[in-house]
């Protein structure tokens, strides 16, 4: 807050008293919208890398000024080693076409880094060399090899598609992304595309986005689960500055993000994602607020 004048100045406009937050639920959640047009740093910096989303025509890109490269790398290593252990037992391979052919994508740089950091020769990205990419996983599955594909949701459907095969020893997960590529499809239908093509019993998730050094990822059916300093509560949707505090039931709401890694941006974002929040603190997306802006990454849930 002191050492934040964007976001000082937003709590200051709501009326709201930094001095008399006690808890989660008086803390202000600066809009993410605020990362369009404005930089949202706390102290004083010249950023080591600036990280942009993949905004549409009309709407615009999101711009992270990132202090430290290296904060955000250890964030990034130290989640996937809780939910997937360690890096060196996968082959990972990117299916990240829409986002390799643009630049500053902060996804791009975090599959860049696990690629290298597994240290297996297979591991690798890939454009539109879907019959190398098949040629490449089946080997690993004679092998049996441990293999991560993460891609974006459209690439996934039209590689899917192409090449159906038996897997048992692949991982797939989707970033989401559809880009206005295909007809606007829900996450069921796209996780129940992919097992039907591959005979896999579920397809995992990674949730994230440009303007958090974070993310979230579900093993399965869309239930996202977050790393120790990252965390997820809902507001009301008539209401955003009405926090919605964790009960012993699922909840329904607007999705607030508290983000520690973000310590040199802003660590309390509220998104424009509408979400389902957990007794356990795991959580779903169910979609996009109608009035938000639609995101290249995000128009299959429009």
């Amino acid at each position: 807050y002191e050492h934040n004048g964007l976001y000082r100045s937003f709590v200051r406009a709501i009326g709201a008293d930094a001095l008399s937050v006690t808890d989660i639920s008086h803390i202000p959640f600066l809009p993410i919208s605020f990362f369009k047009g404005h930089e949202v740093i706390t102290t004083t910096f010249n950023p080591e890398i600036i990280f942009e989303s993949s905004g549409t025509t009309h709407t615009g890109n999101s711009r992270h000024l990132v202090r430290s490269v290296n904060l955000y790398r250890k964030s990034f290593i130290k989640a996937f080693e809780i939910f997937y252990g360690k890096v060196t037992d996968w082959c990972i391979v990117g299916l990240l076409p829409s986002y390799l052919e643009r630049q500053h994508s902060s996804l791009v740089m975090m599959v860049d880094e696990l690629i290298t950091l597994s240290n297996n020769a297979d591991s690798a990205f890939y454009l539109y060399e879907h019959e190398m990419l098949a040629a490449l996983l089946k080997k690993n599955e004679r092998a049996g090899k441990k293999t991560l594909l993460i891609g974006v949701t459209f690439a996934l459907l039209d590689f899917s598609e192409a090449f159906p095969f038996p897997m048992q020893h692949t991982v797939v997960m989707e970033t989401g992304g559809m880009k206005g590529r295909k007809k606007e499809i829900t996450r069921e239908e796209v996780h129940s595309l992919l097992t039907s093509a591959w005979g896999l019993d579920s397809i995992h998730s990674e949730y994230g986005m440009t303007e958090l050094l974070s993310q979230a990822y579900s093993d399965g059916n869309g239930l996202f689960k977050c790393p120790p300093w990252m965390k997820i509560i809902l507001r009301e949707e008539d209401d955003p500055l009405t926090i919605k505090l964790p009960g012993n039931r699922m909840q329904n709401g607007l999705v607030n993000v508290i983000d520690l890694a973000n310590v040199h941006s802003c660590s309390f974002i509220a998104t424009d994602d509408l979400g389902r929040l957990h007794a356990d603190g795991s959580f779903e997306i169910a979609g996009r607020m109608d009035s938000s802006d639609v995101r290249g990454c995000s128009l299959m849930y429009a």
